[in-house]
Parts: structure tokens; sequence; C-alpha cells
């Protein structure tokens, strides 16, 4: 695994009213031989020149150039000065050759990919920073290997630029209530996108549509405290990211983003709520959470915690040979490739042809020595961390799935983490291998694809949640369970778990496959994952 970061130099941030943050040189325009200007050397495993082959703004690009041939460290870390309650909108354009390496944003720590299956075509890889403190912070670029990478490899890098959000309102003094912004940029078939913001009765409040291709556009509302929905739909079924372009949304006030995404099929629903403090913890109110739901409503933090525990703690556990009934229902893929085979989360490849194909029942385990040799019952919470074949949670279909038995085997019982240096990598890139130092957990893990990881934290905030009233016990189960789990039955999970649990929860957000499975492991075994019903409950009990 290569990990290589590009960071900027001489950068700064004005914030008066009349000016936007900069970044020096961020189109590249500028260069010293093959340094370019404003910016200080590169990694020695990474070359950057000038180039005009591919550009996205401007006369000239970086050109830069992945190789295996140092392993050394970030030769240098500049940054970029923040103010406390401003927003910032990080982006840069990526251009992908061979689509063996990805590109992963670097804004105060690690933030989104590039998608390395878009090829050939810009893209822009955004963050949306909110400062909590007045501070210097590092921004840059890092670069990882994939499965195909062959030792060298083009990326092309442009229009490298931090905006800051409008604080206040366009038209100040319009909104006496919330200003809430927001961004969309289309894909190549912009006439197919629409949405709307609703109300906790229903009623529309906003809507957009007729949409020109690959634009960036803004809309203001006005909002008052309350509960919404934000829906975008796309009439095509393919979303807005990644197959037809790169759009995404975004939707924010001032001081937070209440929603985001792109990548989606018919459609995606985020509820968000106005009101309340804005200083961290949120705990947004909880009201309208629906009949199943409804002892949990008004209540926050482990209050809240504990009713969803009164409301799911007494499932009908069907036994661990059953859970292979389940799986041939809800674990099929009818979203990717459509074709009816399982769909494996290690193997799974969400924008190309799957290199491993399971059909259902047939190519349960079974025997393996590679990837591909049959899938098995994983649990993703593994059954160590809670003392082994322990009822109900040994079948507890929320947190079991059907996966690649050779990759869960590489799996183990690891933590699941964000790898620094991969000692194994599946055929969709999920990976195990050395924590990456930011993580604040120094040991093995095991990262699953982008794809699916807001999915394994959903699983793990049910765990927390369904077995409050025992999993303070877990701990000392094993080596595993005491680096993930805190000993209590309220916050559960170690500080670095946690905050990588939240991060993967609001980078991933829930897919209709959840939607979907949630209903299915209900009609299973009785219960639900509140998690994937209402999404803001995480931060109504665990705050931001």
């Amino acid at each position: 695994m290569i990990n290589r970061i590009i960071t900027l130099s001489g950068m700064a941030v004005f914030l008066s009213a009349s000016a936007q943050a900069q970044i020096q040189n961020g189109n590249f325009e500028s260069w010293e031989g093959n340094t370019p200007a404003g910016w200080s050397v590169i990694d020695s495993g990474v070359a950057v020149s000038p180039t005009s082959e591919q550009i996205k703004n401007g006369q000239l690009a970086a050109k830069v150039t992945v190789n295996t041939g140092s392993q050394s460290n970030t030769d240098f870390l500049q940054t970029v000065n923040v103010e406390q309650g401003k927003t910032y909108n990080f982006s840069v354009g990526v251009y992908h050759t061979e689509g063996n390496v990805k590109a992963r944003l670097y804004v105060d720590g690690y933030q989104g990919y590039s998608n390395n299956g878009t090829k050939n075509q810009w893209q822009d890889v955004s963050f949306s920073y909110s400062a909590t403190a007045n501070k210097d912070i590092q921004v840059g670029l890092r670069f990882y290997d994939v499965s195909g990478f062959d030792g060298s490899e083009v990326v092309y890098v442009d229009n490298f630029q931090p905006t800051e959000s409008i604080t206040p309102p366009v038209t100040p003094g319009s909104c006496s209530d919330t200003s809430v912004t927001l961004t969309l940029v289309t894909d190549d078939y912009a006439s197919e996108t629409s949405w709307a913001v609703k109300t906790s009765a229903n009623h529309t409040l906003y809507t957009g549509q007729d949409y020109s291709n690959n634009t960036t556009n803004n809309a203001e509302m006005c909002l008052p405290n309350g509960d919404y929905t934000f829906e975008i739909t796309d009439s095509y079924g393919d979303g807005i990211c990644c197959t037809a372009g790169n759009g995404s949304y975004s939707l924010a006030t001032a001081s937070k983003t209440l929603a985001s995404g792109g990548e989606f099929k018919s459609n995606e629903i985020v509820a968000f709520s106005i009101g309340g403090s804005t200083t961290p913890p949120v705990t947004p109110p909880t009201s309208g959470l629906g009949e199943y739901y409804k002892a949990a409503e008004g209540k926050t933090g482990y209050e809240l915690k504990t009713a969803l525990y009164n409301i799911i703690n007494n499932h009908n556990g069907q036994g661990y040979g059953a859970v292979w009934t389940l799986l041939k229902d809800a674990d099929i893929d009818t979203y990717f490739e459509n074709d009816g085979s399982i769909l494996d989360m290690y193997s799974e490849k969400p924008s190309g042809n799957d290199s491993v194909q399971f059909t259902k029942v047939t190519d349960q385990c079974g025997q393996y020595q590679a990837e591909g040799g049959c899938y098995n019952r994983e649990h993703s919470f593994p059954k160590s961390w809670f003392g082994g074949k322990v009822e109900p949670m040994n079948s507890d279909g929320h947190h079991l799935f059907a996966t690649d038995g050779y990759v869960n085997s590489k799996r183990s019982n690891w933590p699941f983490g964000e790898v620094g240096t991969a000692t194994y990598t599946s055929s969709n890139g999920s990976k195990a291998g050395s924590a990456v130092s930011s993580l604040g957990y120094v040991g093995t893990v095991f990262e699953p694809i982008d794809e699916f990881k807001g999915d394994f934290a959903r699983a793990y905030f049910y765990m927390a949640t369904r077995y409050e009233n025992e999993i303070a016990s877990w701990e000392g189960n094993s080596t595993s369970s005491d680096a993930v789990l805190d000993g209590t039955n309220t916050t559960v999970f170690e500080p670095w778990l946690l905050a990588m649990l939240k991060r993967w929860h609001t980078a991933d957000p829930v897919s209709q496959k959840e939607l979907d499975r949630n209903q299915a492991v209900q009609n299973f075994q009785g219960n639900r994952n509140p998690f994937i019903d209402h999404p803001e409950l995480v931060t109504s009990i665990w705050g931001n």
C-alpha cells in the first residue's frame, strides 16, 4: 500500500466579508522547474511536473506520477488557518488514467476518496470543513495503490480550491430563522435530477429541477426550527455520481453540513433538524419517529439509547443455522450488477464487474483456499468479542452478513479501521493491515471499501444499543474487544473507534440495500435497526 501526501505551502485564509479563502497556485500555473510554486517538495515516491496534456482550469495542471520506489514519510506539512464557526469547502480536480490508484483528500484528517473507476475524465473530490476552533490545519492529498497497480501510474491534479461558505446569508436580514444552502453539482444528465425539502408533516417547502449539465447550482432556504427531510431524485435511477459524471449535493447551514452525497439510485431521503444548541454534542429532537419507535420520542442522549434498547431487545432469535435462510433472501445483489448473486461486501465492486460471484445456497461454505471459494456467515461484530457462540448475539441478523470465506478469514476478529500499510487486499479493495497513524489506534485493522463503511458502522451502533444490558462486560473477552470497547454501556466504544464509526456513518449514508435488508431482518427475527430507519439518532445519542 502506497501512502503519499501532497501538501500545500503558502496557503492563507482571508475571513473578511469581501474575501474568500485562497490557495496559492491552486491551479498549478506557476512552476520552478518541476516544483509548483507555493508548494513544497513532494514525497520521494511521487514525481510531479507541469503539464498541458490534461487541464481542468487555466493553462497547466500537475502531472503526478505515483511510484513504489520509496516508502518515505511526507517531506513537509503545510497549514491553513481556519476560524471557529466558519465552514470551508475544499475541493480538488483529479483525473485518473489507469484507475489503479486512488487519491484521498486530507483536510485536518483523512476525508473522501476519488473514484478510481472513473478514468480519462475529471472528477472533483470535495469536503466541507467546519472549524471548531481558531487553529491551523493540514490540507493535501494522499495516494493509495489498489489491485492492478503495476508500479507506476499517472494522476493529474488541478484546481485545488478551498472556498469559505457564505456567513451570514447572501441577503443579510432577509431570514430571521436559519439560512440553509443547497449546493448541487449536476452530472451529464441534469434534466433527470430534482429535489425537495419537506416538513415532518410531508409539506413541500422548496423544490428544484430543470438544471444544466455539469454545473454548480445554489439554492438558499430559510427554515424555522423543526424536523425536515431532504429528498433528491434521479429519474433514470443511477444517481448523480459516478456513472455519468461526478455530481454531488451538500445541504448546509453556516455551521454544519446537514446532508451530502451523490451516489444513490432512484432517490435518497435524508432527515435533518433545525434548532437547538450548535455546541457539540448536538442532540436533535427525536419527534416523529413513527409508531415502532414511539416510546423513544422526545428523548436524547443515553436516555434515548435505553429507550431504543427497550424497543428492540426482545427479538426472536432463530438460531445460527437459520441464518443461511436469511442470507439467501437478504444478501442478494439487486443493486449493482442486479444478477441475483450473493452480495458480498468484502468482494462486491460497486462500479464494475465482480471478480468473485456466488450462487445462493449452492456456494455456501464449504472449503476455500483463495478468494471465491465459498461464502459464509460473517459476524461483522466478531463472536469472540461477546464470548463465542452465545445467543442471541451469535445469530442476530443485524450484524451477520454473507461474505467470502477466505476474505473473512483475513479479517479474522481484527477491529474495523483505516489501513495505512496493507498486508492483504481483496478483489474489491477491502484490506487488512496496520492502522494509519492518524486513526488513534496502533495495531492490525480491517478496512472495507467506502461503499459499505456506513453499513458496518450502523451495525455496530445497533449492537451497542440492542445489547446495552451486557455489552459493558465484553471488554475483557479478547484483545480485540479490549481495543474497541470501553467497558461502559453508554458510550460503549473507545474514542478512536467511536469517532471513526460516526465518520463512516456520515460519509456513507443509508442506502436502499440497507433499507430493504432491515425489513428482511425484521421479517426474520422481529426487530429493526433504528440507525437505518433514523440515521439522525446516532448524533442524538453520541453527538457530532
